[in-house]
């Protein structure tokens, strides 16, 4: 899941903590796209401009999950993994490889590295999404911040994509009450 919220956050355009956010393009956004892969895995893929492109996309798509369940609409969250399941032709299968062990994968056969990711990410979105942790899923409520975020907290009552969103709304309301 740190993937799918990496490249939202990373690959998507909108707010950041207080501020318009443009994502990187060409090189830069090719650099963003292997440092987020590197947090999800244990080998640092090399990442074409092709392919971040392809996962800019993808992370278009995959925004949109997080906002159809912070908007409640649980149902439009499925039908956009579901197709993008279809798509990928995620399925899921044991692989080994470079001398690690068995590990579970979920791309299809001969896939890209933008459609292994998207597969990836959209079957750990399906495995949140049909369970009673759905609403897990979500979109920062700071004012002027539009990151998503996946909680993982233990009681579920995380609201923001960040501390420092945490940190800004709480000090805010401290100077709005006159401290």
């Amino acid at each position: 899941m740190s993937v799918a919220v990496g490249l939202v956050n990373a690959l998507t355009a909108g707010e950041a903590r207080g501020r318009p956010y443009e994502p990187p393009t060409g090189e830069a956004r090719a650099a963003a796209v292997a440092d987020i892969l590197v947090s999800g895995d244990r080998r640092a893929p090399e990442v074409a401009e092709t392919e971040a492109d392809a996962l800019a996309e993808v992370a278009g798509r995959l925004r949109g999950v997080f906002e159809a369940v912070t908007g409640g609409d649980v149902d439009a969250a499925a039908l956009a993994v579901n197709g993008l399941l279809a798509e990928t032709d995620a399925r899921p299968h044991l692989d080994r490889h470079d001398g690690e062990p068995w590990h579970l994968h979920f791309h299809g056969a001969g896939g890209t590295l933008a459609g292994n990711y998207a597969a990836s990410c959209a079957t750990g979105l399906a495995v949140v999404l049909g369970s009673e942790l759905h609403d897990r899923l979500g979109v920062c409520t700071a004012p002027h911040c539009d990151r998503v975020y996946v909680d993982t907290s233990r009681n579920g009552t995380r609201r923001f994509c960040s501390t420092a969103c945490q940190n800004r709304v709480k000090t805010a309301a401290f100077r709005a009450r006159g401290g």
